[in-house]
């Protein structure tokens, strides 16, 4: 055999074996979704003209709960908090205080009418919407309280739980609803979604990352993101 050509059946050999054995690390289809989705979610409000940026508690998130002592709604809100602190890696967690001193997050749960008479600023919007939340941000981003309802004279068991999660999880900085995926907390339609989809873990994940900091905008959220997803790889 010429010498050229085993030299290049060589070549294609080590270049094969080398391809089968380290192959080239780099985003994925999953892994382009999940920053695309987490740009849409995490950056800015729906409301209010919020500045699209990264938000998240800089503390601990301490939960008081005020309205009926609903046992269903109590035990969902436990399970709730082990999954989100399971997610969490920067030191961050959610705990329920037992004196309202204590608290830096108020859940009520009750009528739309008796949350607007405790925050008169959600008034206007208890009516329509069967489960509300609203977050306060300093100047670095960090969100540092906020408040919350379920309406359970108006939601059935099931919608009670899907709204309770759905809104305690907004709070966490992830403000922005989509139409992208029908299984997650976060779709923009209604649903009575329970549990989180595998791309919601990862949101909350992510945000709650060692290298994710507040106020980053949507170019340094996509290099962020970049280099945890292939840190992990």
């Amino acid at each position: 055999m010429d010498s050229k050509i085993l030299c290049f059946c060589l070549l294609v050999l080590l270049f094969w074996s080398c391809s089968d054995d380290d192959p080239e690390i780099g985003l994925n289809e999953h892994d382009h979704r999940v920053i695309e989705y987490f740009g849409e979610v995490a950056l800015g409000f729906e409301f209010g003209g919020a500045t699209a940026v990264t938000r998240k508690w800089a503390g601990d998130m301490k939960i008081f709960v005020g309205g009926e002592q609903k046992p269903l709604l109590l035990n969902e809100l436990q399970g709730i908090i082990s999954e989100i602190n399971a997610l969490a890696t920067d030191g961050f967690s959610i705990s329920m205080v037992t004196d309202s001193l204590d608290m830096n997050y108020y859940i009520y749960f009750g009528a739309g009418a008796d949350y607007a008479s405790i925050y008169p600023s959600q008034s206007g919007l208890v009516a329509g919407n069967w489960g509300l939340f609203s977050v306060y941000w300093d100047a670095a981003e960090q969100i540092y309280k906020g408040n919350m309802y379920v309406d359970i004279e108006r939601a059935n068991d099931l919608e009670e739980r899907h709204l309770l999660r759905e809104e305690l999880t907004q709070s966490l900085g992830l403000a922005k609803d989509s139409e992208r995926y029908d299984d997650s907390i976060f779709q923009t339609d209604w649903t009575t979604t329970t549990t989180f989809s595998d791309i919601d873990k990862d949101l909350i994940r992510l945000l709650y990352h060692p290298q994710m900091e507040p106020g980053l905008n949507d170019v340094q959220v996509e290099e962020t993101l970049t280099q945890i997803i292939l840190s992990e790889k």
